[in-house]
């Protein structure tokens, strides 16, 4: 676990349901936050301020998607993938494991130039 986000940290964001749920419907597709609004039932200043606590903690990830109305916006999917908590001689330690892992054989697009070229194919 990254010493950016102490075990407290990690485990108070993940005990809002708000954020589970913007995690649980960003797992299954990349959602704008008019989708998540309408998808998880709550205000978007609401979905704002949680997925700004979920970038913060490095549990969700942002792209920009182009229309060519020049009317841009952003997508959100999710970056977590598992949790594991451990106690260990009267310590806990947490591993936090993300889709762009090696070990994970996700379909998320990390490279700079890759997201490139999917935007030029999806205009």
């Amino acid at each position: 676990m990254s010493e950016d986000s102490p075990l407290g940290e990690l485990l108070d964001v993940l005990s809002d349901e708000y954020a589970r749920d913007i995690l649980a419907a960003t797992s299954v597709k990349p959602m704008s936050a008019q989708q998540l609004a309408d998808e998880c039932e709550m205000s978007k200043p609401t979905v704002y301020r949680r997925v700004e606590r979920l970038q913060a903690h490095g549990l969700l990830d942002e792209q920009t998607r182009v229309r060519t109305s020049n009317n841009h916006y952003s997508v959100y999917t999710a970056t977590l993938s598992e949790v594991s908590i451990e106690l260990d001689s009267g310590t806990f330690e947490a591993a936090v494991r993300h889709t762009d892992d090696e070990s994970f054989p996700g379909e998320r697009e990390s490279d700079t130039a890759d997201r490139f070229r999917k935007m030029w194919e999806d205009l």
